[in-house]
């Protein structure tokens, strides 16, 4: 799977594309996308170069934490949204409005659903990407997202095979290790992977995880063992679909002239499509090495034409489904569909101080950090603050302060002199580090009543467990803010659960009404 960077294609990707033999590419948010009208006329280019079967022509447009195909698309609350929702037609109808705003995009393939289960709150690179921590609720939800896609032509890739919740460590950075026996990983871990495949999942995406219950090896990434992909994900769970690898400039991978090494390794495992970032260098030299290999016969001819085959079946399939109109990209349809589920994603875990609902008298504060990019995999540093926006909608008298996502001590005297003059404070936070949880606990000393949000995961009442109101959005988006503000102030009920635990505090599913 190609990738380069710029808004347009240049003449040499163009005359690969049309010499055959690349089944796609990948597109990257920031790189390749501007624009849903400079999307559709770049896509358009690259499928015309192609020719008659259809590109696989992939992105990251998990929504919520990770928009990958930019801020003209509808905005979805995301995964651990639809987690606290519980509702499996719901997320197959956010699927199926993704999927026709990706075809309509001339995107046919999209690296979702997550499958991993939320086990681990310190996971690093997974958080609101997942479902839950409930490897039944993550599998209805990824088997629903499944379905949605591929009613709009849409292929689905379920990732990170064997399942990452337990990572403790970023794999863009460091292989992770899972420490984990083979019957949990059979009970958690694939549980989820078992319900796509049984949706017709389209794709599996490799994670680049060492699992020592599998391989017998703490340093080796399941993406190049053949024990994880032909023998658990081909062999134990019967799929005979195309296989792909997660990004190769990963730093849980060897990265330079030896990568050929685990490159081939990878094919030989049973994948069949390997995730190349924009990097010109790693592609010509992944490329000549591959050549190489195929010449001195490392790379038998039935693993190459099997490899086609499944590729080739995957694009015939994108071919017996017809483009929905360009307008469909943003229309009021899905935006109510994204209105419902963040409404119904909005829970409330505690309201011991009896401050809500609110009312519209008084001073109101607003404070929330400046959205930040957690991991490579994260587009929040491309939202716009809209906590205070959304208040007033129901309060005539919002003072709104924005800090850095991890707030300096100024800035947190700043925000506590600003409280001092406040009626009501709401407080939002992104977990990061403990300046948030400091900026916080300031609040809650003040005599003023403080309102909690955790903006992201729940797990952030953890480092601020004093909080006597607090509620969850999984999301920073403005459904969701406006969704929130409807709960504060009693406009609507909160309907959702905690789709994971906070440990020591809550468990999953749990949720409080407003009586």
């Amino acid at each position: 799977m190609l990738a380069f960077e710029g808004t347009r294609a240049r003449l040499d990707l163009l005359t690969t594309l049309a010499e055959g033999g690349v089944p796609g590419v990948t597109l990257y948010p920031g790189i390749n996308v501007e624009t849903a009208a400079q999307l559709a006329d770049l896509t358009a280019s690259l499928q015309a170069a192609a020719g008659d079967l259809p590109l696989l022509i992939a992105a990251d447009q998990e929504t919520g934490q990770l928009v990958g195909l930019g801020p003209d698309t509808t905005q979805f609350p995301g995964a651990m949204a639809l987690g606290a929702v519980g509702d499996a037609d719901l997320a197959r109808r956010v699927a199926a409005a993704v999927g026709r705003e990706m075809r309509a995009l001339g995107v046919t393939m999209n690296y979702a659903p997550v499958c991993d289960v939320v086990t681990n709150p310190a996971n690093p690179s997974l958080g609101i990407r997942g479902f839950s921590d409930d490897p039944a609720l993550v599998a209805t939800l990824a088997a629903a997202t499944v379905e949605g896609l591929a009613s709009t032509g849409v292929a689905a890739t379920a990732k990170h095979f064997p399942g990452k919740g337990e990572a403790v460590v970023d794999p863009h950075h460091e292989l992770p290790v899972l420490e984990i026996d083979r019957e949990r990983l059979d009970r958690v871990e694939l549980a989820p992977f078992r319900a796509a495949i049984s949706a017709g999942v389209k794709a599996v995406m490799t994670g680049h995880y060492a699992v020592p219950a599998v391989t017998g090896r703490r340093d080796l990434p399941g993406t190049v063992s053949e024990a994880m992909v032909r023998g658990v994900l081909r062999g134990d769970l019967g799929y005979d679909g195309v296989v792909i690898t997660d990004a190769l400039d990963m730093g849980a991978l060897p990265q330079g002239v030896g990568q050929i090494v685990d490159v081939i390794a990878s094919l030989l495992a049973g994948v069949d499509l390997l995730l190349l970032t924009p990097d010109p260098e790693s592609q010509t030299r992944l490329r000549t090495g591959l050549d190489l290999a195929v010449s001195r016969g490392l790379l038998p001819p039935e693993v190459t034409a099997a490899s086609r085959s499944r590729t080739s079946s995957l694009r015939s399939w994108l071919a017996g489904f017809e483009a929905p109109p360009f307008d469909v990209v943003g229309c009021a349809e899905h935006l109510d569909v994204a209105a419902e589920a963040a409404r119904r994603a909005v829970t409330l875990v505690r309201n011991d101080a009896g401050v809500l609902p609110l009312d519209s008298a008084g001073r109101l504060l607003a404070v929330m950090p400046r959205p930040s990019d957690l991991t490579p995999a994260d587009t929040s540093s491309s939202v716009i603050p809209s906590l205070a926006a959304a208040l007033r909608g129901h309060h005539p008298d919002v003072t709104e302060i924005v800090t850095s996502h991890r707030p300096e001590p100024a800035e947190i005297t700043s925000v506590l002199a600003a409280a001092n003059t406040a009626d009501v404070i709401v407080v939002g936070t992104l977990t990061s580090g403990v300046e948030q949880a400091a900026m916080v606990a300031g609040l809650l000393d003040l005599d003023v009543p403080v309102v909690t949000v955790a903006m992201r995961t729940p797990f952030d009442l953890a480092a601020y467990p004093a909080a006597p109101t607090h509620l969850c959005t999984y999301s920073i988006h403005r459904p969701s803010m406006d969704a929130l503000c409807e709960v504060l102030f009693g406009v609507a009920p909160p309907l959702g659960r905690l789709p994971a635990a906070i440990p020591g505090l809550y468990p999953t599913g749990h949720r409080l009404d407003l009586g």
